[in-house]
């Protein structure tokens, strides 16, 4: 039985990226880099105001303060401290809030201008727009279409910036835009009659003085055809779909509908509304928040509450001409055994049987109380069986699995170009870890050994029986010795094998590139590529669990009611 319970404690340390804890140890989500949330700060109901950005979300809280969460890689999902905030707004890759004194603070990357007279912010996918005291606009920003370049004149009452073009709203209930001109948008519907608008990626939406809508613009796409009725009393339009708040407190949603983002929650009691790309977030009478709709960078619906016992991170990109795309991927154990996931390797299981998880690439794997497992990617099937104790997800593009049994033996599937999905034999195996394109395998006289793609020498261990725990990443390694000092080996173009100093580390999780290493005293070191901050970790000293993934960082802080007192 103490056999077992070492590959349990060990399972977790190294193949989730995350350090062993005991049932009752739990706590809540930090996550940080290109990805950031904190699961504590979102389970409350004091939210006053929202803004749904590119791939983020802000929240005004009735302190005045701010809470960010979703895609952080220049910085957006982070706002600055302080609790005078009176109006935020969330762009592509940037965001803004207007401070009581007037001022604008400006976020990712973007820069606002400077000064006390604004009574007004939009952010748009890159640029951003301000009102002024005196009527006037502001703006600043990628202006190719000349959409922050804004008209002259000081009697306007609101502002909208949109994907690459601007509206906004005069004192006499006019409509005025500008910026691209193709799709209609530079001409908006005729009249005085309107009392509010939203502009969208190539569309524009208005609310009429009798509650109706009216929308320009747009393509098939964007279904521009606005629904009927005369009760809508707000409205927000998103990337390609649009919501509109009912008097009576309901919520009428058109447009792109790929991500079930024009599909809105039931009920009645929703009082302010935020449409980003591809996905919704609404405010409800009692401060507490619903989102729907894509969920690739927890945007949405990131993990809530303060039970978590492990955590992992998996993604890839994949590099165009012009553009990346990046793949994300994360999954939670909860204390219930019930898994949380967000990212784009499809939906978790269900059920509170399971006691393991890993995640590589695109993909996840999770293991049962029953011994057996389930893969979140339908390209591979794992193993039938039920005497599994351990699990390691591996690969980049494609992927590559691995599962410990009971008798100490090896198994792989998945793709094995390689050879990472083909372990050696044996049975004197006691934990596994799966990288990009090979794998490692701690034995229970503590040396390592190592199996498949070798172009950086990942494969190439150190020798000794002095190891305590390993981690593969991408392309490099690390493990833990006996005496609690780390050594890495593999590549080491950003430093990511060049290990700190000390001999008082108790996890490790090797990323993309990067490391992390959890210490002995609770807190995090980071170290190696630092892209949008992932190797940088937070302060503290009360963190349990650690995982590094290819550009998002995870970590579970232990709840401050069940520290000791010597905590």
């Amino acid at each position: 039985m103490r056999y077992l319970k070492l590959i349990t404690l060990i399972m977790l340390v190294v193949l989730t990226g995350s350090v062993a804890v005991e049932a009752a140890d739990a706590g809540s989500i930090v996550s940080w880099g290109a990805i950031a949330f904190d699961s504590r700060e979102l389970d409350a109901n004091d939210f006053i105001d929202i803004a749904a950005g590119g791939k983020h979300t802000l929240v005004l809280k009735s302190d005045g303060s701010i809470i960010g969460w979703g895609a952080n890689d220049y910085g957006q999902a982070i706002p600055p401290d302080g609790n005078d905030f009176i109006a935020i707004d969330a762009g592509g890759t940037h965001s803004l809030a207007l401070k009581k004194d007037g001022s604008i603070i400006g976020w990712g990357s973007r820069e606002p201008p400077l000064g006390n007279d604004f009574i007004a912010i939009s952010a748009g996918s890159f640029h951003g727009l301000a009102l002024k005291s005196d009527g006037s606009i502001v703006g600043w920003g990628y202006n190719y279409y000349g959409q922050a370049t804004p008209p002259d004149g000081n009697d306007f009452v609101a502002i909208s910036a949109g994907g690459y073009h601007s509206i906004a709203l005069k004192k006499d209930g006019s409509i005025v835009s500008w910026g691209r001109d193709d799709y209609g948008l530079d001409e908006p519907p005729l009249g005085n009659d309107f009392i509010a608008i939203s502009a969208g990626s190539i569309h524009g939406i208005a609310l009429r003085k009798d509650g109706s809508i009216v929308g320009w613009g747009g393509s098939d796409y964007n279904k521009m055809t606005t629904p009927d009725g005369n009760d809508f009393i707000a409205i927000s339009a998103g990337s390609g779909h649009n919501l509109a708040l009912k008097k009576d407190g309901s919520i009428t949603a058109w447009g792109s509908d790929s991500f079930r983002e024009s599909t809105p929650p039931d009920g009645n009691d929703f009082v302010v509304i935020s449409a980003g790309s591809n996905y919704s977030i609404a405010l409800k009478s009692n401060g507490s928040i619903v989102g729907w709709g894509n969920n690739n960078y927890c945007q949405s619906k990131p993990p809530i509450g303060n039970d978590f016992i492990a955590v992992a991170a998996g993604g890839y990109t994949i590099w165009g001409a012009r553009t990346a795309i990046l793949y994300n991927n994360g999954i939670a154990l909860k204390k219930d055994g019930s898994v949380v996931h967000w990212g784009d390797a499809g939906e978790p299981p269900s059920g509170n049987n399971f006691i393991a998880i890993s995640a590589r690439g695109g993909h996840n794997l999770t293991l049962k109380s029953d011994g057996s497992i389930i893969e979140g990617y339908a390209k591979y099937i794992p193993p039938d069986g039920n005497d599994f104790v351990a699990i390691a997800a591996g690969g980049y593009y494609d992927a590559h699995s691995l599962a410990l049994k009971s008798d100490g033996s090896i198994v792989g599937w998945g793709d094995s170009y390689y050879g990472q999905a083909t372990p050696p034999d044996g049975n004197d195996f006691i934990a596994i870890s799966a990288g990009s394109c090979h794998s490692l395998a701690l034995k229970s006289n503590g040396s390592i050994i190592s199996w498949g793609n070798n172009d950086y020498g990942q494969s190439s261990p150190p020798e000794g029986n002095v190891y305590l725990s390993i981690s593969a990443g991408y392309y490099h390694n690390l493990a833990i010795k006996s005496d609690g000092s780390i050594i890495g080996w593999g590549e080491n173009h950003h430093g990511e094998t060049t290990s700190p100093d000390g001999n008082d580390f108790v996890a490790i999780s090797a990323g993309d590139s990067y490391s992390l290493a959890l210490k002995s005293d609770g807190s995090i070191v980071g170290w190696g590529l630092d892209y949008a901050s992932m190797a940088t970790p937070p302060e503290g000293n009360d963190f349990i669990a650690i995982a590094a993934g290819h550009q998002q960082s995870l970590a579970i802080r232990k709840e401050p009611s069940e520290k000791t007192p010597e905590d």
